[in-house]
């Protein structure tokens, strides 16, 4: 009993140590920064002020920029010459071909809207699958929802049902976001390494699985069961 406590002690001691040592590397840290801060002269801190400065009226500019393209809202596109013309003027998009009458293309819709608002620097558009049948052939769309992901003008990924989102239809906003992030169509702060349905199957959510179905090049829902 006494050597465990004996090493219990140790244990806690070398921890309090370890403690003690990464708050001595911060505080020598901050008292460094604030020694540079000290002994810059009024120049060099005007100069500071003014990139700082810049740099937000760039990131302010570069906003609006966004904003004027029609970024920052989940639009619907009437027609596929729409498709054509949006891609071209913004460096990423996102688009959701949808039918009015699958169930998933509701919830897909939930999801792209919270993350246009949150990612301004990316596109969110929808476009009717049945309106775009050229389209839909052209980027080889054959079960809806379908989001095609796109940089610089060039298709580069999809999201093909809710099969790469958790197969769930309970999926989160997040799990969808690491998915965009995965494809580099937005701004990823998060893990990529750690997609976040990972944690929901620790908490028991139950998975349906899904079935893509496409027959003689027909356009298929992911949530019908009849053929």
């Amino acid at each position: 009993k006494m050597a465990a406590d004996t090493s219990v002690d140790i244990l806690q001691k070398v921890l309090e140590n370890e403690i003690l040592q990464s708050t001595k590397v911060v505080e020598e840290h901050l008292d460094a920064e604030i020694q540079k801060l000290d002994q810059m002269d009024e120049d060099e801190l005007e100069r500071l002020k003014q990139r700082r400065l810049e740099a937000l009226k760039k990131n302010q500019q570069q906003k609006q920029e966004w904003l004027s393209k029609g970024h920052g809202e989940y639009r619907e596109i009437p027609s596929e010459r729409d498709f054509f013309q949006e891609v071209k003027e913004s460096k990423n998009v996102v688009c959701h071909f949808y039918r009015d009458t699958t169930f998933r293309c509701q919830i897909m819709d939930k999801h792209l809207t919270v993350l246009a608002k949150k990612h301004i620097e990316t596109k969110f558009l929808k476009l009717n699958a049945e309106k775009s049948p050229f389209l839909c052939e052209r980027l080889r769309i054959k079960v809806i929802p379908t989001l095609a992901l796109i940089k610089d003008g060039k298709t580069q990924d999809y999201v093909v049902g809710f099969t790469d989102l958790g197969n769930t239809d309970d999926f989160t906003t997040e799990t969808l976001e690491w998915r965009l992030g995965c494809a580099d169509v937005i701004n990823y702060s998060g893990n990529l390494m750690d997609p976040p349905f990972q944690s929901q199957k620790k908490y028991g959510t139950s998975f349906t699985k899904l079935d893509k179905k496409t027959i003689r090049g027909k356009i298929y829902d992911s949530d019908s069961d009849d053929d």
